[in-house]
Order: structure tokens, then C-alpha cells, then sequence
């Protein structure tokens, strides 16, 4: 069976001012795209706002198209550089849909009106029909490498616009172009903070991008513009603010021309270097080339099923999974960070690490699929951490910690790798690294450590956080992993120290409110006006974060009292709305909700489990580009979906238990990896259902290898092991399989 046939890059892509007022944007984008490709080549409707691809569904013009994007995000987002729009005749020298630098002369802009009916998008390509100017635009990529297509009409004013001085949430700071001849150009784009980017510059992020540029037709003229003013026709090098350039090829054309660009966050050498890893301007190879990687990489997972939703929505899940985090460096290993160029040796070299988000169903899945994606993203983070002598990134971008969202995720993410075999080639720089940071050391390796933890009395002597009831339970969280981490690693000290202050997390219990409450300075529990309160909360109010101790949910069930905690799980599930961007109640377009399905299990009910996480994997994905209920956040929500639909999800991270739950599809099969893969019994995981459980949403029996499971969940070492689990389903729930289950996690 073709994979990528069921890949949809529209589902997603509504942004900012969506046009349904109950539905969130899931902020992706439909570019084409390789796994874990540097190039991310697509369509850009607009820039400003919320948009933090550049591409909004609810609009109807394009811009242009650039060569690197992020997908899922908020925050006004970031890259989007070197953005090309093809034209015929002149044009204003705006686009005309930029509202971060508005027009000073233009009117309409170099936009073009274009219709979803004459638009595609597939794993790998993407195209669509400019109707201002009757051209036909495509797009393809290579790792490093894009192609553009454009068909003119014939005896056409043809012409390419290159806009350098564009970048998604905000602008460049400064360019440096140089046409080498007709065919080339080549140049560096800096971008820092000052210009805005992701968070509109409070990500404080920074990169130059350099580019290599051919085109498959010679130009007639090259000429440069700043600020809507056309330069010196004579002019081979532009150095500016505001730079852009007009390519004209002329009106005899007689087949369309070929834009090929490679990218280098290093330096022109490096953009150089990766314009060799395709050669020539055959886009049909290209693109052929591109959907045989998908191909490839979805033999991953092979999943068997007769409702076509179900595969579009599940290839498409997986697709996104995929993307990120992708590769920084170049083919050479080599990448920029602070300001240095180094180099990779023996692993890939990631970036756009979305932590808080991707911890919780992201890299528990790739752990199973693509392990190998795991050991990099951890010896990156590893690198990012020795260089700055510093915590693991929260949340990553250009090697750089943007600082968004709360908590301790590099650290969590780095602990679960260790826990399941899966290291790094410096675990014990890597233990001091976590260690340091849940300590908030001042000192490390003899220089000064930069912890992103809280530096106050009230976490390091009483374990919270004054007014941050969502960081202090996501550090406690930390404090487990922790623990588990130096368990692992022999440490039983640290093991039992950092133990200790993770059960600390009822002491922000609030007993007259009966929840999770923050408290003051001082200890005492700030004022809160009931369990919809959000103040003190991340995405998530106080009902929802109260949930938020994954690793002693029994704990918190004795805390809250056994039977209101499953009258409450049940209320929680059952007010919901399921397929909207926000909910009061279970929220599955944000994190903090992840994977509470699984709590019943764990509380003696995996009927629960059952009925909710189906109910779920069916109201908060469709297709379409309304498909996502909130932001996709770099593969999160399509993680979670994936893992759920093969029958599990990893509760906790730090604890190696996969909580079953019954499967999407009547039979899949997950190929493992054995270099890092036991494969004890087999070098694949084959889940096999005795009926479809679209009609059998209820597990009676599970024999894994030939003996029956009673637990709830089973344990990383064991499905990696491999061999086949048979799922026998029923109609109604049976209460009595797959019931046992630890008193916690400790």
C-alpha cells in the first residue's frame, strides 16, 4: 500500500481570524517537505498576526513562496525566509499583505488571488494556480535544497520577485546579495531579535541564513529594490535593510523555469556545499525523490483498515510527527551556535525543540519508531546545554532557548531517553547537566551554570513555585524524571533526594477548595475563585492542572478522595467539547490535558480509558484544514493521536509503562530498530485486533507473545522486544481485563 497517498498537508492550516469562531488553527502549513528536512518550501498567504507559518487557509491571496518555516506554532512564529513570487509585468514592490512593513507607495501589491479548488498539496509537493497572473506555481525539496516551477503564459512579461528582507513575525535585519551571472545569485539574511521573529522578538532568537540560487533560465535583467525604489540596473551587490530583487526572464519563454536554492545556517560555504546534494534542475526527480522518502520513512508503522478517514487523518498525523525536529547542520555536519560555527560528529544536529509540548506523546512514540531521532535531539540539546554551561533548552529554536512555556522538558526528555536504553555519548556530562539545573547550581565544570529553574527559597526548601501553580507542578514533574534518571544511572542518593521532593505536590493541594491551588511567599494559598480559575495557570485552568501529578495518580485520587476523583474524571469528560479550541473542562488542544484518558486505567477502570481516548481520536481530529482542534504544536498533537490509534500512550514520562488502550485499526505493524531495540523476540511490534474495533470498541483479552496480559500497560523493554500482541474486543466494556496496575510509579 502507497503511505503518502493518505497524507494531507491541509489538514491544519487554518491560523489567526479563522473563519469558524468554535475552531482553533492548528497552524500548519502545506509546503513540501522532506523528514526532518532544513528546507521547508511553502506557500506564504500572508505576514503578520498569529500566523506563525505564514500560510492561513481562511485567506485568499499568496504572497510568495520561502524556504523555511515552522509548523504548528504559535506566538507569531518565525524563518520564512528568501520568499519568491512569480509575476508577469510590473508590479508594485510590496506584496501587498505584509503588515509588518506596510506599503509607502504601493496599492494592491505583488499578491496574487488564488482558489483552494486549483490548489494540491502532498507529502513532498505542493502547487497551485496564481490567478492574477495565469501562472502555474509548484514547489519540491530535497534535505537542504528547493525547487520552484513556475509556468508563465506564453509571451509573458515573466519575471520573479525575491523578497529577502521577509521573515515571519517580523522582518531581517539586514541582507547581502550578490548575482554571481544570469544564472546565480548567492547571500546571507541576518535576522536577530531587534527584527522580531518568534514572539514578535521576545524569543530572542538569531540566525544568519546564507543561499546558494540558480535558475534553469538565463535572466535578461536583474535589478535590485529597497524600500519600493528600484536600484541601478548596473548594481551586482546590495547590501541593505530592505532588500529585494527583480529577475526578468523575458516574454519568449518555452518552458517553464526552475528555481533551485539550497540553505546554510552556517555560512555561504556551507549553502555551497548543500547545493551539491541534487544536481541539476530535473523537478519531476525531485519530487519523485522526495515521496520515496516518505515512503521510506513510513515503514515505520504499517497500519491496515477500511475506514479512509481513519488512514488520512493517521498517515497525516504521522507525517507531521515527522517533520521536526529537523536538521540544522549541513551535509557536512557543520551548524552555527552562538555564533561559532562547530560541527556534529556521529549524530544529526536538530533544531525546533517545542519541549513543554513534545515530551508527552512526541518522543515517547519516536522512541518506538525512530529511536534514532530521539538520540539526536537529546545530543543536541546536550551540545546547546555544554556550550551555554546551562539547563537543556525548554523550548528551542535556532539553538537557542526561546524560554516559551514553563517547566523542565530538555531535562525530562534527555531522563526518559536514559531510562530506555537510549544515550547519548556523554550520559554522565548529560546527569551533571539535569542535575545542576534541578538544583539551580550557580557552579558547573568550574564556570558559571545558568539554570532555567526558579531561583527562590520557596522551591528549594518547600518545593514550589510563590504564584506559578502550572511551573511548580511542571518542575515536580521534573523532579521525578529526575529521579528516575538517577536511578538509572546508579545514583541513589540523588535518586531518593529528588523522589522525596516530588511527593511533595500535595502540599499545594488546597483543601477547602479540594483542588490544586497556587500559594504566596509566605506558603499560604492565594485567593481563587473556583475551578475554572486560570490565574497562576499555563493554558489550563485550575480543574485541569489539578490532574497534573501523571506520577502518582492513585496518590492524588486518595488526596482528592477515591470516588469524587472518578465523579470528576467522569464530569471532566463528559462537559467537554471535544473538537473546540478551547474547553473549560478536558482541553485537548492544549498539553496540560494529554493523556488523562489513561488515568482510569490506572485507577481500575480501562473500560474508561477506552471509551474516552476513542471518543477523542474521533471529535478532535478531522480532515480538512479545520482538521486540528488547537495548535498542532511540532508534531504534539499528531503524536498523540498516532500513539493512541496503535493502543497506548506513555502516561508518564521517566516511567516506562505504554497504558493500553484499544487500537484505531484491526491490525498494524511497528518495525523496530535493532541498534536500539532489544528485538529479543522480533525486529517488529505486530497489534492485531480479532475484530474491528470501530464496531468492538472494548478490549476483553490481551496475549501478548502468547501470554495473556492482566496489567494495564506494558513496559518499553517488553514492545520493543517485539513479537505480536493480540487484542480480542468486544462490544461492552469488560471491567475485569487488563485492571492491575502499581500502587505509583515510585
Amino acid at each position: 500500500m502507497k503511505k503518502s497517498k493518505y497524507v494531507d498537508p491541509m489538514i491544519g492550516t487554518v491560523g489567526d481570524e479563522q473563519n469558524e469562531s468554535s475552531h482553533g488553527g492548528g497552524k500548519t502549513h502545506p509546503g513540501a517537505c522532506v523528514p526532518g528536512g532544513m528546507v521547508q518550501l511553502s506557500p506564504d498567504t500572508i505576514t503578520g498576526g498569529d500566523n506563525g507559518t505564514g500560510y492561513n487557509y481562511c485567506n485568499n491571496t499568496i504572497e510568495g513562496f520561502s524556504f523555511n518555516h515552522m509548523s504548528g506554532i504559535g506566538w507569531y512564529g518565525d524563518l520564512g525566509n528568501i520568499q519568491i513570487m512569480p509575476v508577469t509585468g510590473e508590479t508594485d514592490l510590496r506584496s501587498g499583505s505584509n503588515r509588518e512593513v506596510p506599503f509607502e507607495k504601493g496599492t494592491e501589491g505583488w499578491k496574487s488571488a488564488f482558489s483552494h479548488e486549483e490548489e494540491t498539496a502532498a507529502a513532498g509537493y505542493y502547487s497551485v494556480k496564481l490567478q492574477k497572473y495565469n501562472i502555474f506555481a509548484e514547489a519540491t525539496v530535497a534535505q537542504h535544497t528547493g525547487m520552484l516551477r513556475f509556468t508563465y503564459p506564453e509571451k509573458s512579461d515573466a519575471r520573479a520577485i525575491f523578497n529577502f528582507s521577509r521573515r515571519i513575525g517580523g522582518k531581517a535585519d539586514f541582507e547581502k546579495i550578490e548575482i554571481i551571472n544570469n544564472r546565480r545569485i548567492e547571500g546571507t539574511i541576518v535576522c536577530t531579535p531587534a527584527g522580531g521573529g518568534f514572539g514578535r522578538g521576545h524569543g530572542g532568537i538569531f540566525y544568519n541564513l546564507s543561499f546558494v540560487c540558480e535558475f534553469s533560465h538565463p535572466a535578461e535583467k536583474m535589478q535590485f529594490f529597497s524600500n519600493e525604489e528600484l536600484k541601478s540596473p548596473d548594481l551586482t551587490y546590495f547590501e541593505h535593510e530592505d532588500a529585494g530583487l527583480v529577475v526578468h526572464f523575458g516574454n519568449s519563454l518555452s518552458e517553464p523555469v526552475k528555481i533551485k536554492c539550497s540553505i546554510s545556517y552556517a555560512d555561504l560555504d556551507g549553502a555551497k556545499n548543500n547545493f551539491g546534494e541534487f544536481d541539476g534542475f530535473d523537478f519531476d526527480k525531485m519530487k519523485s525523490e522526495a515521496e520515496n522518502r516518505w515512503e521510506n520513512v513510513f515503514d515505520c508503522v504499517d497500519v491496515d483498515g477500511s475506514n479512509e478517514t481513519d488512514l488520512k487523518i493517521f498517515y497525516t498525523c504521522l507525517y507531521h510527527t515527522l517533520l521536526d525536529p529537523h536538521e540544522a547542520a549541513d551535509v557536512d555536519g557543520r551548524f552555527a551556535l552562538n555564533h561559532k560555527i562547530v560541527k556534529a560528529e556521529n549524530y544529526t544536529h536538530r533544531t525546533l525543540f517545542s519541549g513543554w509540548d513534545v515530551y508527552r506523546s512526541e518522543f515517547p512514540l519516536l522512541s518506538i519508531i525512530r529511536p534514532d531521532m530521539v538520540r539526536d535531539e537529546v545530543c543536541s540539546l546536550l551540545r546547546i546545554a555544554e556550550e551555554n554551561n546551562s539547563s537543556f533548552p525548554r523550548w528551542e529554536l535556532m539553538n537557542i532557548d526561546a524560554g516559551c512555556m514553563v517547566g523542565d522538558p530538555g531535562l525530562i526528555v534527555v531522563a526518559d531517553a536514559y531510562v530506555k536504553g537510549i544515550k547519548t555519548y556523554d550520559d554522565d556530562k548529560a546527569y551533571e547537566i539535569a542535575k545542576a539545573s534541578s538544583l539551580v547550581k550557580k557552579e558547573l565544570f568550574g564556570k558559571e551554570f545558568h539554570s532555567i529553574r526558579p531561583d527562590c527559597d520557596q522551591y528549594k526548601k518547600d518545593a514550589f513555585s510563590p504564584k506559578r501553580l502550572s511551573d511548580t507542578l511542571e518542575y515536580l514533574l521534573a523532579d521525578y524524571t529526575m529521579s528516575r534518571f538517577a536511578k538509572a544511572m546508579g545514583k541513589t542518593e540523588d535518586a531518593e533526594y529528588f523522589e522525596k521532593r516530588a511527593k511533595r505536590y500535595g502540599e499545594n493541594f488546597k483543601p477547602f477548595l479540594r483542588f490544586m491551588a497556587p500559594r504566596k511567599e509566605n506558603g499560604k494559598f492565594m485567593f481563587i475563585y473556583g475551578k475554572y480559575d486560570d490565574n497562576c495557570c499555563v493554558e489550563s485552568n485550575i480543574f485541569q492542572q489539578s490532574w497534573f501529578v501523571p506520577y502518582d495518580v492513585k496518590g492524588l485520587s486518595r488526596l482528592m478522595g477515591e470516588k469524587r476523583t472518578i465523579k470528576l474524571l467522569e464530569k471532566f469528560f463528559k462537559k467537554a467539547k471535544l473538537e473546540a479550541l478551547w474547553s473549560n473542562d478536558y482541553n485537548h488542544s492544549n498539553e496540560p490535558c494529554h493523556n488523562i484518558t489513561h488515568y482510569f486505567s490506572i485507577l481500575g477502570l480501562p473500560h474508561r480509558t477506552q471509551y474516552w481516548t476513542r471518543r477523542v481520536q474521533k471529535e478532535s481530529y478531522r480532515t480538512g484544514a479545520f482538521g486540528f482542534c488547537g495548535n498542532e504544536d511540532v508534531g504534539q498533537l499528531s503524536a498523540w493521536y498516532v500513539l493512541s490509534a496503535l493502543g497506548f500512550a506513555q502516561v508518564c514520562p521517566g516511567y516506562d509503562a505504554y497504558f493500553i488502550n484499544t487500537p484505531l485499526f484491526k491490525n498494524a505493524t511497528v518495525k523496530l530498530n535493532p541498534e536500539y531495540h532489544s528485538c529479543a523476540v522480533a525486529e517488529a511490534l505486530k497489534i492485531n485486533c480479532d475484530k474491528d474495533p470501530l464496531e468492538y470498541p472494548y478490549i476483553k483479552k490481551v496475549i501478548f507473545n502468547g501470554e495473556e496480559i492482566k496489567t494495564a500497560y506494558l513496559t518499553y523493554g517488553k514492545l520493543t522486544e517485539g513479537g505480536t500482541l493480540n487484542f480480542e474486543l468486544s462490544k461492552e466494556p469488560c471491567e475485569t481485563a487488563l485492571n492491575e496496575v502499581p500502587e505509583n510509579f515510585f
